[in-house]
């Protein structure tokens, strides 16, 4: 079932083109969103969470238009959204922060709305730190109490900005827990910048580069571009696209690799880095030969 249709979406800021002609389809599933700073993602998890209306193209969410007032209102009944600025209230508590978030979810019956409230604060690792002001809280807690508002009422459509930042190892891993059982039933739209998540989490990617959509498939396939373009190496290669010394003590390259190179398997992250490299490239020649 699709959940999210976008085609063509479009956004200027001025003379600035912060998406262009972007389209593609959500499901059930978890859905990585990759691409370098800049690249419009943040945006794009606007529009797409009724944050922010695109200048042109057309979204369907559940089959709904939220560039209408009724269809706004229907998209975030079903909605869960963590941007990359939750906004805390410093003095609030974690619950009374997840409480008032639940209340402007329509969560009105008192006792069946703190029995939420209580579950995905649980549900992140929080239950201890209910009752603490949000200004006591670390980085990592704060992160973590942004995730729990957007699965409170528990959305069909989750919605998640760089919700990894500030989480240790062990957090991290609980989070990918949480989200990858959270995709067995519903529909995540995570942007990231570590590749790790997406290759742990996700079953489909969408690479954005200069607001536009580059790749959209399988983490398989977006490794699968540098196929016969990665290799390993005793000594640093100059001309390789990246080049580091691994903990083997080998060196891995990424790029055209010399005659008789030991080739290895790629992964997303060679990928991407080739993906991104070429559209680089193409764009310094567009300008060129303008």
């Amino acid at each position: 079932m699709t959940v999210v249709q976008a085609t063509g979406l479009a956004l200027r800021y001025g003379r600035t083109t912060a998406l262009g002609d972007v389209s593609f389809t959500l499901r059930t599933g978890v859905t990585g969103l990759l691409g370098p700073n800049g690249a419009g993602k943040t945006t794009l998890l606007r529009i797409v969470a009724t944050a922010l209306p695109a200048d042109g193209g057309t979204l369907r969410v559940f089959g709904h238009d939220p560039s209408t007032p009724p269809g706004r209102l229907a998209v975030r009944r079903r909605l869960g959204y963590l941007p990359q600025d939750p906004g805390f209230h410093p003095s609030f508590t974690a619950f009374e922060f997840v409480d008032y978030v639940a209340i402007l979810k329509e969560l009105t019956h008192r006792s069946a709305r703190h029995a939420e409230v209580a579950r995905v604060l649980s549900a992140v690792g929080l239950d201890d730190r209910r009752r603490s002001r949000i200004r006591t809280l670390s980085g990592g807690m704060k992160q973590r109490l942004a995730l729990a508002a957007a699965l409170v009422g528990d959305p069909d459509l989750v919605i998640l900005d760089e919700p990894t930042v500030g989480l240790d190892p062990e957090q991290r891993l609980r989070f990918r827990e949480l989200i990858a059982d959270l995709g067995e039933r519903k529909t995540v739209l995570l942007s990231t910048h570590q590749t790790e998540d997406v290759m742990s989490l996700c079953q489909e990617v969408i690479v954005l580069d200069r607001g536009r959509v580059r790749f959209e498939g399988t983490p398989a396939k977006l490794a699968g571009l540098a196929a016969g373009r990665v290799w390993t190496s005793a000594e640093r290669q100059a001309g390789a696209l990246a080049s580091w010394r691994t903990g083997t003590g080998l060196h891995r390259h990424v790029g055209d690799p010399p005659p008789g190179a030991t080739l290895v398997e790629p992964s997303i992250e060679d990928g991407y880095l080739t993906l991104v490299d070429a559209g680089a490239e193409a764009s310094a020649s567009a300008g060129g030969a303008r």
